[in-house]
């Protein structure tokens, strides 16, 4: 009898562990890099508390510089309790990576347990925003600036819909951001959107959106952008000058100021390719916005040269440095992709 019961329990024993290894592989098909104890995580459960940090790619590309690996590490090596999602366009619903890629830098941050890769559907996302309607009717390939408007509008919603920060694929982070609502300062009174953060269903967010729509024009660089984040904050604040490294408060948010991403200006974005005799601490940031797309002339991160840039790899992103720059005389130069500005 006592023979019989064990055989019986070893059969529902070997049944549930059939059972639960099925759903753990359903389940790691939404989120192939992660280890089976996260693989039971979905979309929602990672959103829900509106605490994310979230870089977008809105191109079809796969193949990620060595500075997007570098953004998305670094804020993965800061926010260790938070999920960083990588939103790309061409990744197809299934969530992954198609069998042909090649790309290391994905590899790598696939394999970071608080690292996400997911698929970016735009018509989805716009859903019950005041974007759908524009979305639905625009007509795409007429757009001069389209990678650059569609990342734009895709920031607005998905920050309004489930929280978090939003950061451009050239923004360094070196320590966390104090701050659940915020908006950056690029220059006294006037808004950067390469980095913002609010929690969910913000109505500064909401009326982005509604302003988007009701005054697009997209021949005009930076119109849907910044220039967008700094008219309805006029409406919102009213705003002066920083006096000193403070932040300003504006009704429920913060207007923080440049030093905390912009401390080396637009206007001197090289300074980040050149070596300094000492070299800045960053004593006031968060995170440091590379300005990558004024890098025309495409300037590289060069290993061993000592660089500003080389350093800030070599700290704040050190897998990124080590397994993307292949030797001594190997260079890169980050894309100038519309989650560069």
């Amino acid at each position: 009898m006592l023979m019989k019961l064990q055989l019986s329990l070893s059969v529902i024993l070997l049944l549930a562990c059939g059972f639960l290894y099925q759903f753990t592989q359903k389940s790691s098909c939404l989120f192939p890099h992660l280890p089976p104890y996260k693989s039971q995580q979905g979309l929602e459960a990672l959103l829900g508390h509106g605490r994310s940090i979230v870089f977008l790619e809105t191109s079809e590309r796969m193949e990620l510089s060595p500075l997007v690996s570098c953004a998305v590490e670094s804020a993965a090596n800061v926010y260790t309790e938070q999920p960083v999602l990588l939103l790309m366009k061409g990744l197809n619903n299934s969530m992954q990576l198609p069998p042909n890629s090649t790309s290391p830098a994905l590899s790598l941050l696939s394999a970071i347990d608080n690292v996400f890769l997911l698929p970016l559907d735009m018509k989805s996302l716009f859903e019950d925003t005041p974007l759908f309607s524009w979305y639905t009717q625009i007509n795409s390939s007429a757009e001069r600036y389209w990678l650059h408007v569609s990342s734009d509008a895709s920031r607005l919603a998905f920050i309004w819909k489930y929280g978090g920060v939003y950061m451009d694929t050239d923004v360094i982070s070196i320590r966390p951001i104090p701050e659940d609502n915020f908006l950056a300062a690029q220059t006294s009174q006037f808004s950067s959107n390469g980095v913002f953060g609010f929690l969910p269903h913000h109505p500064f967010l909401w009326q982005c959106m509604e302003n988007f729509v009701e005054n697009y024009n997209s021949d005009i660089w930076g119109h849907q952008g910044p220039e967008l984040m700094t008219r309805i904050l006029r409406v919102w604040c009213k705003l002066r000058d920083f006096q000193e490294v403070s932040d300003l408060k504006c009704l429920n948010f913060s207007f923080l100021h440049p030093q905390r991403f912009y401390p080396i200006s637009y206007a001197a974005w090289r300074r980040y390719y050149e070596a300094w005799d000492t070299e800045p601490s960053f004593n006031d940031s968060y995170a440091l916005h590379l300005w990558n797309y004024m890098n025309q002339e495409g300037r590289a991160v060069v290993r061993g040269s000592n660089t500003l840039v080389e350093n800030l790899y070599r700290k704040h992103c050190p897998k990124s440095y080590r397994d993307l720059l292949q030797g001594p005389e190997s260079s890169v130069t980050g894309e100038r992709g519309p989650g560069n500005k």
